[in-house]
């Protein structure tokens, strides 16, 4: 994979792009990530902390009103707040830090990285943020791909780094309840009023630090925290649909959808409607019908799976006819490679879902590369049905956080923290441009009112400071495409009205390893009915076994979950299909 650098700095949404799709399932998948104690402090799992006693823990949110934004934030429901937009980097960017925050120290981190390792010695860019910091963070970075494989003996032998990023979906093999206790508790130095001495970590949203909190404690720094995040959108080409007389406002429904397929698919021209718009863990489809990601209680207060609503088994139908129908790009149907951006670019595909990540001056850069007219949009969020109101599942506020070594002294943490707010400043500042590019001149240099990697900065700059802590999301102009950065920013603060949380939203929760498997049979049903190969009786069939295997138990895993850990759970149900 190539380096993502220049869009992944300002947005989370790009990250769960440019990770790769296993990375971005995992990240969006809500809860069952890790497992539980009582908030007492009484080790029952361990991992899980009620929703009442995160709120007393997590730092209050202290908004940087310093820098303004071209188009502000737009609130939404369930906390939903839409990225600030930034059309060019502030002509005078200010000075959020008034001092050199670092007093000498050297440590060692490691991060992941998808992309090219730059070198670590002799790099003009560690050698500039550094400075900045008055502290030496020696930078580790590897590949992002394998993360998960390196981090099990490392722990085992003790060996950790002053400072580790730690992506949620790879805790699942590391008893994370229990091993986070290798590292130090952030509770007394960042909890609730003592996060104000560091005003560019109070500067993240508050919801961010939520899945940081661990056995009643606060352990993790946030990386790409947002208050608006969502496991992705159905795109289509708007120049295709302007050449055809096609009002993408008109699209309110998935049959609306539908009915677009005969009039886009062109087999002799090679052209087809659709890619996939179900997604591999359905976190698509789930958009247009209505359904949850993993558990959640439904109108009645029972805890269900998503295996088991039946807007699942609407969107296995619906999708199955579009490629019974031969409306579905026949890659998409066979999986045989990997190039749907590459279709969507060329017009074999009209309409397709993605990540967010997806929308941004590169996807526009490459586009147009291919066909000079290509204008990637997306569709307001749409329903199953004319009269039913869109919803739309709000994913954490972050899904990877960086760790301190529980080793380090207290002295030495107050300045790693001090250092980590320098790291946190938010977009406009000057501390950002640091962070991000290193010195203007020697890695950068700034073209129509936007920082620019030299080429001497395209081979040394790679996202490694910002994977230790991040500051909050903003949308941003890439590639001169100002027009792909309102088009977004439109989109979102429309979608934020439809958010909703699940019941478990934010909270940790490790499911017991002997069930950690048995829902594979299930994804790889629904992975030959979703594109017509088997019949929905294969689903439910395999949904019948998965209940048998060990998903009833699980419920009642969930059940205890919830009668422990959700206050009133039972008297606010949120939709499940």
């Amino acid at each position: 994979m190539t380096n993502p650098l220049s869009r992944r700095r300002t947005s989370r949404r790009t990250f769960l792009t440019v990770a790769g799709a296993g990375a971005a399932a995992a990240a969006v998948g809500g809860s069952g990530l890790l497992a539980g104690c009582d908030s007492s402090g009484g080790n029952k799992g361990p991992g899980t902390t009620s929703k009442d006693d995160i709120n007393k823990i997590i730092p209050n949110y202290i908004q940087n009103t310093s820098v303004k934004a071209d188009i502000p934030s737009v609130t939404g429901a369930a906390g939903a707040v839409s990225d600030p937009v930034f059309l060019s980097y502030p002509a005078s960017p200010v000075q959020t830090v008034p001092s050199t925050p670092g007093s000498g120290g050297s440590y060692t981190t490691m991060t992941p990285l998808w992309g090219a390792i730059p070198p670590a010695s002799g790099n003009a860019y560690y050698d500039a943020v550094n400075q900045a910091l008055g502290t030496t963070l020696k930078i580790q970075a590897a590949d992002g791909n394998n993360y998960g494989d390196t981090l099990p003996p490392l722990f085992a032998a003790d060996k950790l780094p002053d400072w580790i990023q730690i992506p949620g979906w790879n805790t699942t093999n590391l008893n994370f309840g229990s091993a986070v206790a290798k590292f130090v508790d952030l509770t007394p130095y960042l909890s609730g009023d003592k996060i104000s001495a560091y005003p560019n970590l109070a500067n993240i949203p508050s919801g961010a630090w939520s899945a940081g909190v661990w056995n009643g404690k606060l352990y993790g720094l946030p990386v790409y925290p947002s208050n608006a995040t969502f496991a992705g959108a159905v795109f289509f080409r708007r120049d295709i649909f302007d050449k055809q007389g096609i009002n993408p406002d008109s699209i309110k429904t998935a049959e609306d959808l539908k009915a677009l397929g005969a009039q886009l698919t062109s087999k002799t021209a090679g052209q087809y409607a659709f890619g996939d718009v179900f997604g591999d863990v359905g976190n698509y489809a789930a958009q247009l019908f209505g359904f949850h990601m993993k558990w959640d209680q439904d109108a009645t207060g029972k805890i269900v799976h998503s295996y088991e609503t039946e807007g699942i088994i609407a969107a296995l139908e619906w999708h199955a006819s579009l490629a019974k129908a031969g409306y579905i790009h026949p890659a998409d149907i066979a999986r045989t490679d990997q190039n749907a951006k590459q279709r969507f670019w060329s017009g074999k595909t009209v309409i397709a879902a993605d990540g967010t990540g997806a929308w941004n001056g590169q996807d526009a850069k490459s586009g147009t590369a291919a066909n000079p007219g290509y204008v990637r949009q997306a569709f307001k969020l749409l329903s199953a049905s004319a009269g039913q109101t869109p919803s739309i599942e709000l994913q954490p506020g972050a899904s990877m956080f960086a760790y301190l070594n529980a080793k380090l002294t207290e002295a030495q943490v107050k300045e790693l923290l001090a250092v980590a707010n320098y790291l946190a400043a938010p977009y406009g500042s000057k501390e950002w441009l640091v962070v991000n590019f290193g010195a203007e001149g020697q890695t950068y240099t700034m073209k129509d009112g936007n920082p620019v990697l030299s080429e001497s900065g395209s081979k040394l700059v790679a996202t490694t400071f910002q994977f230790l802590v991040t500051a909050p999301a903003v949308t941003t102009v890439q590639e001169g495409f100002t027009q792909v950065a309102k088009d977004y920013a439109a989109w979102q603060a429309d979608t934020v009205k439809y958010a909703r949380t699940p019941i478990f939203f934010g909270m940790n929760i490790t499911e017991p390893a002997q069930y950690s498997s048995i829902g594979q049979a299930v994804q790889d049903t629904i992975s030959d009915v979703k594109v017509g190969r088997k019949p929905i009786s294969a689903f439910t069939d395999a949904v019948a076994a998965w209940r048998k295997n060990g998903g009833d138990e699980l419920r009642k895993f969930y059940d205890d979950i919830r009668s422990k850990y959700v206050t009133g759970a039972s008297s606010a149900p949120t939709p499940s299909s």
